[in-house]
């Protein structure tokens, strides 16, 4: 099959979306499949894989993301002779998905992968919140509806889809990662030269520094660990807008001299910064299913996070994880529990490898090809027998593949 992959931004905009579409498309590739990747901006970036397909945007203040109104000439003439179009966001390259999949008579699936409720005032910074939020209500099913199919990677988000009015087909697909760099890392990277001592208590967070992310709240949680426990250090691996605005807060609460910012770590890296760490934290409500929780449980790590829709399906409280209630106070009860018992932690961490198995990137690319060609085949026969269209836009885009 002909795969593309439509995203509002991509490399080197470091985001799990980012890394999910890499990896799918590698394991789409390695299932003998070829894959587009359809995003904006960055014009100048030289791509380090192939059939990535990049069209002129404007950025959208300090998000990352960018805007653009079409594909551009050479762009367009290779969506055409796609098989499916599969978009991973759904304002502008769903927009965009859906256009240029009725146009040229192609099937558009989109992936849930994020709860825009609740990022509403950081996706849409241009309005007011109850408005953006009203908009984004009345959007989703409306976009979602015209799709022939909508992939949830959690329970918890094809309910919400269903609550919100969406009625086709939505099949729970997780989101895949390529396992094995964090089950075996390289271990380039020492506790020594980020200036750890050996015998901390570590805990790591990954991700972008953004403020949706919550990690205001995480490093005010940090702040009561540290004194409980003396010897608690936190890795911050990632970059984004709010750098500056943590590194001001840790020196208020004083413990600017036991969190180590990174900055920009290249994704395959990743996993030796994690090797690093005893546990893995997160304040976040906004995702939903994190791949960086994935790639901890591949790590071996436990994560402490708060109880929500983002982390539902994914971690067990007790069981791979511990999970606090959405305050300072619970959550630094958890985070000291996970951190000074050695058994439980030990316990957890043995879980947290046997869960993230089903995470498999090659299993998940293997389930999602199966609803491609499902997909298309029915898409086919419906313009064949003239219900959505007509059988000459097929025609036209299987003379463009050759």
């Amino acid at each position: 099959m002909r795969i593309g992959l439509l995203v509002d931004v991509y490399k080197p905009f470091m985001s799990g979306v980012t890394n999910f579409v890499s990896q799918h498309k590698q394991a789409l590739e390695a299932l003998g499949h070829k894959v587009f990747v359809f995003t904006l901006g960055h014009l100048d970036y030289e791509d380090d894989e192939l059939h990535v397909y990049r069209s002129p945007a404007i950025p959208l203040t300090e998000t990352g993301y960018q805007f653009g109104f079409a594909y551009s000439r050479l762009a367009r003439r290779k969506v055409r002779t796609m098989d499916v179009l599969h978009a991973q966001h759904p304002f502008i390259s769903g927009s965009l998905a859906m256009t240029y999949g009725k146009r040229y008579g192609i099937p558009v699936i989109f992936t849930n992968h994020t709860r825009y409720d609740k990022v509403a005032l950081h996706y849409v910074p241009v309005l007011p919140g109850g408005v953006s939020e009203t908009l984004l209500e009345a959007y989703l099913p409306w976009f979602a509806n015209q799709c022939q199919a909508v992939t949830a990677p959690t329970q918890a988000i094809r309910r919400l889809l269903r609550d919100y009015g969406v009625t086709v087909r939505i099949p729970v697909i997780r989101n895949g990662v390529e396992l094995s760099p964090f089950r075996a890392p390289a271990r380039l990277r020492t506790r020594a030269e980020l200036g750890v001592p050996e015998g901390a208590k570590v805990s790591i967070y990954v991700g972008r520094i953004a403020p949706e992310k919550n990690l205001s709240f995480l490093l005010r949680a940090f702040a009561r660990v540290r004194r409980e426990l003396p010897d608690a250090h936190l890795l911050v691996v990632g970059y984004g807008p709010e750098e500056r605005h943590l590194h001001d807060l840790a020196d208020e609460l004083g413990v600017a001299g036991f969190i180590v910012f990174t900055g920009r770590v290249p994704y395959e890296q990743v996993p030796d910064y994690l090797a690093l760490a005893d546990v893995f934290v997160t304040a976040s409500v906004i995702e939903v299913q994190p791949l960086s929780i994935i790639e901890g449980l591949a790590a071996g790590l436990p994560a402490v996070a708060i109880a929500s829709d983002a982390v539902a399906d994914t971690l067990m409280d007790g069981g791979n994880s511990l999970l606090a209630a959405y305050n300072g106070q619970d959550f630094a009860v958890r985070w000291v529990r996970l951190l000074s018992d050695d058994d439980l932690r030990a316990r957890l961490s043995v879980n947290a490898r046997v869960s993230s198995q089903q995470y498999d990137i090659h299993h998940t690319a293997a389930r999602m090809t199966a609803l491609y060609e499902e997909v298309v085949e029915e898409y086919l026969s419906r313009l064949a027998g003239g219900e959505d269209g007509d059988v000459i836009s097929v025609l036209r885009r299987t003379i463009g593949t050759n």
